[in-house]
C-alpha cells in the first residue's frame, strides 16, 4: 500500500531533527521568557560523540563574555575510537549567534536574577544545533503551584476519559 505525500513529506520533515539531549529540569527549574537556536562551535570528536548520543545539559549554562556567547560546563565525554585527538569533556564552547541577537537577548541575560539556560541539543540538516532559553528561576512555592496545576490537569485529563 503506497502511502499520500503528505505522509512522505511529513517523515522527511522529522528526520532532519534528530534530539540528541533534552534538559527536563530546566523547565521544573525556571520559568522560561523566551528561546533562540544557535550553532555550536565544536571540534571532530566532539560531533562524533554527540552522534553517539551521549551529553549532560543538566549543569549547563550560557555567558556572554567579551561580546561573544559561551556554553559553559556542558559535559560531552570523550569519544573512545578518537584516541588522543580527542577533546577535553567539560570545555567551554563558542555558541554560533549574531551580532543583533547577541545584544537584544544575551545581554538581557545581565539583567537581575535572568540566566541564558541550554534546553536542547539536537541535530538540524546535519548540524548540531542548541536551543537556549531566556529563563527566570522559580521559588519553591512556584514549583509546588506547578506540580498541583500539573496534577489537576492530569485528573481532568482522565475523568474526560472515562466518561467517554
Amino acid at each position: 500500500m503506497a502511502k499520500s505525500g503528505k505522509d512522505k513529506k511529513k517523515t522527511t520533515l522529522d528526520s532532519n531533527e534528530r534530539v540528541v539531549s533534552e534538559n527536563r529540569k530546566a523547565k521544573h527549574d525556571y520559568h522560561i521568557l523566551e528561546t533562540l537556536e544557535c550553532g555550536l562551535v565544536l571540534l571532530g570528536s566532539e560531533v562524533k560523540s554527540l552522534r553517539n548520543g551521549t551529553v549532560s545539559l543538566s549543569e549547563a549554562y550560557a555567558k556572554v563574555r567579551n561580546g561573544e556567547v559561551w556554553l559553559v560546563n556542558c559535559d560531552i565525554p570523550a569519544y573512545f575510537e578518537a584516541s588522543h585527538f580527542n577533546h577535553r569533556p567539560k570545555r567551554d564552547r563558542k555558541l554560533l549567534l549574531h551580532r543583533r541577537e547577541i545584544l537584544r537577548f544575551a545581554n538581557r541575560a545581565l539583567e537581575k536574577g535572568l540566566t541564558l539556560v541550554p534546553l536542547k541539543l539536537y541535530f538540524s540538516n546535519g548540524k548540531a544545533k542548541l536551543l537556549l532559553g531566556l529563563c527566570k528561576g522559580k521559588q519553591d512555592y512556584d514549583k509546588r503551584d506547578s506540580a498541583k496545576k500539573a496534577d489537576m490537569d492530569r485528573g481532568l485529563r482522565q475523568t474526560m476519559m472515562y466518561r467517554r
